[in-house]
């Protein structure tokens, strides 16, 4: 099981700012968007390809890098 928290634009795109996905031991990065994709439509696509994700303390766009027991999906974010 991950904890999938969504910040900004993905939390709206999902409707939601977190959930628990039953994904199996050794998931990647990749697996996560492929499942998102499934669940919640090819549109998400584009903005999974741009997100970071934070695993643990590590900030990554790396398909191949595994998930711990909670990843943050971030958007990327504009400032001023």
């Amino acid at each position: 099981m991950v904890e999938v928290r969504y910040f900004a634009a993905i939390a709206d795109a999902v409707g939601k700012d977190k959930e628990t996905l039953d994904l199996p031991s050794g998931a990647t990065v990749g697996d996560l968007r492929t499942t998102l994709s499934a669940t919640y439509g090819p549109k998400l696509d584009p903005m999974l390809k741009v997100c970071a994700y934070l695993i643990g303390d590590e900030l990554t766009r790396d398909a191949a890098a595994p998930l711990s027991a909670r990843v943050d999906v971030l958007p990327p974010f504009a400032g001023g």
